[in-house]
C-alpha cells in the first residue's frame, strides 16, 4: 500500500509522491522560544518525528529542518524574569537550551539543522527585496508590506475570500497599509512596547525602562523581520524553494501558513509546499493547551513523572490530525498499554533465554499472527501515519506471546515447547515497529540529558579524585565503564570531556 496523507491544501487524502523518489524535504514550523516548551509542543514534535521515522522506514532519505523563533515580543516580554537573561537573545538562548534538552528526553531523532530567526536576516531581507522588485510588496513609513490583492491565489490554503478577511497585524499598522489584510514584511523600529507589556507575566514589572528588543539595518529602515516572512526564508536556505511536506499546528492555517505561500510563491513562481499537514490540538479541561492560556504540563515535568515511553505511547494513542484530550485517565490508560508491550517483550526474552526454547518447534498460530501485525502496522502507517491503529498492531503482537508462553507452561494445544524462531521474530518485530513510533523496548528512554550528563559528572569527578590519588587502574576501569554505555570520554589538558550516545 502506498503511503497515503491528508492534505489541507486539496483537503483530500491522497497519494505521496515527492518530487525526488528517493529523498523527501520535511519542514516543521517550529517553537517561539518564550516558555518551557509543554505537552502541546511535544505532541506535534513526537508526531512530526514519526513522520520522519516512517518515511525512513519506507527507504526515503529525509530532510528534516526544524525551525527556532527567537526574534518576538513575547520573548522580549521575559527579559530579567527568573535569572533568565538580560536581553532578548539571552533569553532566547536560555529556552533554546530547554527545548532541546526536552527533544532529546522524548527521544526525538535530530533534525537535519534547527535554523534560528536572528540567523538569516539576510536572507528574509533578500526576500523582502524580490517582493518588492516584483510588485507583490510595498514600504509605508519604513515597514514593508505585502499586498496580498497582487497573490490571486491568496487564501486557497485557508479556503476564505479575501473580502472576508479581517485586518491582519497591530492596530497601528492600518495608516500604513493600502488594505487591511495586507501583512508586515518587515517592522520598522524595535519592538512595540505595548506588545511586551501585554505578553509579560504577572507580577514582573518592567517599570519605566521596558526592555528592548533587537533590530537590523536595512534598506527601508532599522526595524524587525515579520513573522511570517522568517519561515519562508529559513525553510528555502536550507531546503529548497518547493517544499515535500510542510508541517505545522492547526491553528496555523491562518493566518502564518496562508501568508508564507503567498510571499514564497510570489517570489519564486514556484508551489511553496506539495503537502500541508496539520497537526490539531491538544486540549485540556476542552481548551488547547497553550503557553498563554497557562494550563499547560510542560515536557520536563512530564517525562519526570512518567518517562519518555509512556509520554510517546500517550502522545501517539491518537493520530496528528485528530483531537486529544490529557488527564489522568488517558495517562493512566498510556502507561497501561505501555506496561502491556514491555511485560510481553521482556516475556518473549526470557523464554528466548530458557532452556525450553526448541529450535525446532514451530507455532504457526504465533507466526502469523507476527506477520499479520506487520501488516496490519504497515497498513495503517501508510493510511496517513495512523498511529492509533499502529499502536494496536503492536499490542496485539504482545497477546499473541502471551498466549503462546501460557500453552507451552499449561501444556495446551499440543504446544511443548518455546517457539524460539517465532519469539524471536516476535522481539525484532516489536523493536523494529516499536522504534518507529519511538518507543525503546531496550532499556527506559528516559531520555534525561540533564540527569545524564549530573550522573556522567560525577562519575568523571570520581574518576579524576582516583587518578589525583595515583590510582590510575581504577581511574581506567571508571573509563572503560563509561565507555561501555556509549559515553566517549576524551581527556584533555583542561579536564575530561565526554559526548553522550545519541537519544541522550
Amino acid at each position: 500500500m502506498t503511503l497515503h496523507v491528508t492534505n489541507t491544501l486539496t483537503g483530500t487524502t491522497e497519494p505521496f509522491e515527492p518530487r525526488d523518489p528517493e529523498n523527501v524535504l520535511l519542514y516543521y514550523c517550529g517553537l517561539t522560544v518564550s516558555d518551557p516548551p509543554h505537552l502541546g509542543h511535544a505532541r506535534s514534535w513526537v508526531h512530526v518525528d514519526v513522520m520522519h521515522r516512517w518515511l525512513e522506514h519506507l527507504g526515503y532519505d529525509v530532510r528534516h529542518v526544524e525551525n527556532f523563533t527567537d526574534v518576538n515580543e513575547k520573548i522580549v516580554a521575559r527579559v530579567g524574569e527568573d535569572d533568565l537573561g538580560e536581553s532578548e537573545s539571552a533569553v532566547a538562548e536560555s529556552y533554546i537550551q530547554r527545548t532541546i534538552d526536552d527533544m532529546r528526553s522524548l527521544n526525538l531523532l535530530r533534525a537535519e539543522v534547527y535554523p534560528r530567526v536572528s540567523e538569516h536576516v539576510p536572507e528574509i531581507i533578500d526576500l523582502v527585496e524580490t517582493l518588492i522588485e516584483k510588485g507583490y510588496a510595498y514600504e509605508s513609513n519604513g515597514s514593508v508590506y505585502f499586498d496580498v490583492s497582487s497573490f490571486d491565489e491568496y487564501g486557497k490554503l485557508s479556503n476564505q475570500e479575501l473580502d472576508e478577511i479581517e485586518s491582519q497585524g497591530d492596530p497601528d499598522e492600518r495608516t500604513e497599509k493600502r488594505n487591511p489584510a495586507d501583512f508586515a514584511l518587515w517592522k520598522a523600529g524595535g519592538v512595540d512596547p505595548d506588545a511586551v507589556e501585554e505578553h509579560r507575566h504577572e507580577g514582573v514589572d518592567h517599570g519605566d525602562d521596558p526592555p528592548e528588543g533587537l533590530t537590523w539595518d536595512a534598506p527601508w529602515s532599522e526595524g524587525r523581520p515579520g513573522w511570517h516572512i522568517e519561515c519562508s526564508a529559513m525553510s528555502m536556505t536550507h531546503l529548497d524553494e518547493t517544499l515535500d511536506i510542510h508541517v505545522g499546528g492547526r491553528d496555523l492555517v491562518f493566518p502564518h501558513h496562508e501568508n508564507e505561500i503567498a510571499q514564497s510563491e510570489a517570489a519564486t513562481d514556484q508551489q511553496f509546499a506539495n503537502y500541508w499537514l496539520h497537526c490539531e490540538l491538544f486540549q485540556m479541561d476542552e481548551e488547547k493547551m497553550s503557553s498563554s492560556l497557562g494550563n499547560f504540563v510542560t515536557v520536563a515535568e512530564a517525562i519526570d513523572r512518567w518517562g519518555a515511553n509512556v509520554m510517546r505511547t500517550f502522545l501517539t494513542a491518537g493520530s496528528y490530525n485528530s483531537k486529544q484530550l490529557y488527564s489522568d485517565e488517558t495517562i493512566a490508560e498510556a502507561q497501561e498499554r505501555w506496561d502491556q508491550l514491555e511485560r510481553g517483550y521482556e516475556a518473549a526474552l526470557e523464554a528466548l533465554d530458557s532452556p525450553a526454547a526448541s529450535s525446532k518447534a514451530d507455532d504457526g498460530a504465533l507466526r502469523g499472527e507476527i506477520e499479520g501485525a506487520r501488516e496490519a502496522f504497515t497498513t495503517a502507517m501508510n493510511d496517513d501515519f495512523n498511529t492509533r491503529e499502529a499502536q494496536s498492531a503492536l499490542l496485539s503482537i504482545t497477546t499473541a506471546i502471551n498466549r503462546h508462553l501460557e500453552a507451552v507452561d499449561e501444556g495446551r494445544d499440543g504446544v511443548d515447547d518455546y517457539d524460539y524462531r517465532g519469539l524471536r521474530r516476535a522481539v525484532e518485530t516489536l523493536e523494529e515497529l516499536g522504534g518507529v513510533l519511538g518507543l525503546s523496548f531496550t532499556g527506559e528512554t528516559t531520555g534525561s540529558a540533564e540527569l545524564a550528563g549530573d550522573v556522567v559528572d560525577l562519575v568523571l569527578a570520581v574518576r579524576e579524585r582516583e587518578r589525583e590519588a595515583g590510582n590510575y587502574e581504577r581511574a581506567d576501569e571508571l573509563r572503560d565503564e563509561l565507555e561501555a554505555l556509549g559515553i566517549e570520554v576524551q581527556d584533555t589538558d583542561d579536564g575530561s570531556t565526554y559526548r553522550l550516545p545519541s537519544g541522550e
